[in-house]
């Protein structure tokens, strides 16, 4: 990469601290806050943002978390470079000035759409259990659910890291610039130092006392014993050296020093109970997934097959409304989300019930989706009320297996890249560590997932095993849900979200809001969230959608006014040009030219 770019990228970190310490920014923990700089490009993107205006390119674009991410991913695809090797830079970057909700110490999953050939490619990164791991790792010694924050804390939680694999899968597969070119904005950033951001800042300050449960965690994030202040320059030497290793071999992370580091960490932070091993480390392997498909308003909405339940739960909920003109009930319509809120709950009883990593527990994934079944599931919607049950239906198998519904949690702190490239392709990748911050355990400058807190605590119900149940080398379940839309086998819009199960909710409605609603990307990511998951109505507070709780109250619900905090990044390609939005509830940012 020009140097030019590295010092641009730079030059933009340094504007981004000075300019947030100069207008003192105080906002509330998890806004976005007024992230500034001299880029002309990046202000003009944020301009937009703040006024509610999408982006539009006519080359190619990209839509991330974190303006000094979108700028380096930007940069590549100026130089020619491919949705790949941007995916590449982004996420690196991602995991220095956004640690804690992704990185190389966590997993992922990946849709892409390759231009050359018009195949749509699904990889899955997802961390794995180690081979050590028992179902009852989560449990007391009672037989109990321990409590969720005992098993994230520490090195128990900590799954095989899958992101490195992903991005070295996929710049092997689709890349086109050279491998050891694509860490340098992230080794300039990490030497150099970066500003660090209000949403950062204020995260670090209310997980204070986690993060100092681990001496290298609290060296990093409380320097001095104070958490980081917003607007300060942040250097990390050592995740420099972890990149400048795996621009040197791919696997670097898997075998050698990297992996041993890794290993130790989560062995000293819980003596005992850190089942990672080398050979954990060293077997892990990316996953090609077949695409999960549901046909909506003639196009095709495709996503992430099992251990995602993503790419099922938003397929089954767009299918149960193909037969509601929500066009002509319209945004506001309480009939509207009485049936998106039931669709929603039915999915998530058919998630609960049936989804889990396939290559442990047989799915009837093609039941799930097939039209009969979902047409009969949609017939429940046929009511003036709230569904007074949602609960799973019975959908066809090719052999029988009888399955409890599942308890876990998913925290949501998670991050989205959308790419759309110069020659067509696109790159829609959700990645996370899980929670916040994820075990607190930092190794190799990064910090290491808890993602094995997304198995079920629970290994049985009433006798009755639970699909999402642990197991020695499983994938846990995800919510994350990429996803590309396709019209006559060409992509037309790539979205995701952070946000844990609520991310469904997230993307379902975002689509809805476009192909229904007739709103732009930058709209559809920006209006205020309604979201069911289990019956009780989520209504995003100080929205458009707080108006929707006495009528939907009045259909029976149990409506709560919260904060709902998305990160939705979309690109639209329509035939004169590509059209970005980025979700105002964070730092994020669309580029392109």
């Amino acid at each position: 990469m020009r140097h030019w770019m590295i010092a641009g990228l730079l030059a933009l970190g340094t504007a981004l601290g000075a300019q947030q310490t100069a207008d003192s920014v105080q906002p509330e923990v998890g806004t976005a806050g007024a992230v500034t700089g001299t880029s002309e490009a990046v202000r003009a993107a944020l301009a937009a943002k703040d006024a509610g205006q999408p982006v539009q390119a006519a080359r190619y674009m990209v839509a991330a978390a974190n303006p000094l991410a979108a700028e380096a991913a930007a940069a590549v695809l100026a130089e020619g470079g491919s949705a790949a090797d941007a995916l590449v830079v982004a996420q690196t970057v991602l995991g220095l000035v956004e640690p804690q909700s992704s990185g190389l110490g966590g997993g992922g999953f990946l849709l892409y759409f390759d231009a050359g050939t018009g195949r749509l490619t699904t990889l899955d990164g997802r961390e794995t259990a180690p081979m050590a791991a028992r179902p009852t790792r989560f449990q007391t010694p009672d037989g109990e659910p321990m409590g969720f924050f005992e098993a994230v804390i520490g090195g128990l939680s900590v799954g095989v890291p899958g992101t490195p694999a992903l991005l070295a899968e996929a710049h092997r597969r689709w890349g086109k610039q050279d491998w050891d070119g694509l860490m340098a904005p992230g080794i300039a950033l990490s030497e150099e130092g970066f500003a660090v951001s209000p949403r950062l800042a204020g995260l670090v300050a209310r997980d204070a006392e986690r993060l100092a449960s681990h001496p290298a965690t609290a060296a990093y994030f409380l320097p001095g014993g104070a958490p980081l202040a917003e607007g300060a320059v942040l250097r990390n030497p050592d995740y420099a050296a972890t990149l400048r290793a795996y621009a040197a071999d791919p696997r670097a992370l898997y075998e050698g020093p990297l992996a041993r580091d890794i290993v130790a960490a989560v062995q000293e932070a819980t003596p005992g109970q850190g089942w990672l091993r080398q050979s954990d480390m060293a077997a892990y392997r990316v996953r090609e997934r077949r695409a999960v498909c549901a046909a909506y308003r003639g196009m095709d909405v495709c996503g992430m097959g099992p251990p995602s339940s993503g790419g099922l739960t938003v397929g089954q909920i767009l299918r149960m409304l193909e037969g509601t003109n929500l066009s002509r009930l319209g945004a506001a319509s309480p009939e509207a989300w009485r049936r998106i809120g039931d669709a929603s709950r039915l999915a998530f009883a058919d998630r609960g019930r049936y989804m889990a990593d396939s290559d442990f527990v047989p799915m009837p994934t093609e039941g799930l989706l097939d039209p009969g079944y979902l047409a009969s599931r949609a017939a429940l919607l046929d009511r003036e009320t709230a569904l007074d049950d949602a609960a799973p239906g019975a959908p066809d198998w090719d052999h029988a297996l009888l399955l409890s519904d599942d308890d876990s949690r998913e925290i949501p702190s998670t991050t989205h890249v959308t790419i759309v490239d110069a020659a067509g392709n696109v790159a829609s990748m959700t990645s996370s560590i899980e929670n916040a911050f994820g075990s607190r355990v930092m190794a190799a400058g990064m910090l290491l997932n808890n993602q094995l807190t997304d198995f079920s605590f629970r290994t049985h119900r009433d006798g009755v095993p639970i699909a999402n149940a642990l197991a020695p080398g499983k994938r846990p379940r995800s919510s994350m849900s990429p996803t590309i839309v396709m019209r006559d086998g060409a992509p037309v819009l790539a979205i995701g979200s952070p946000g844990g199960s609520r991310i469904i909710g997230y993307v379902a409605q975002a689509i809805i809001a476009w192909a229904d609603w007739g709103m732009d990307v930058q709209e559809a990511v920006s209006m205020g969230h309604a979201v069911n998951r289990f019956g009780t109505f989520d209504l995003e507070e100080g929205t458009e959608a707080e108006a929707l709780a006495d009528p939907l109250t009045a259909l029976g619900f149990e409506v709560a006014v919260r904060g709902l905090n998305s990160g939705l990044h979309a690109i639209e390609i329509t035939p004169g040009g590509l059209i970005g939005g980025a979700d105002p509830r964070r730092e994020g940012v669309a580029l392109g030219e």
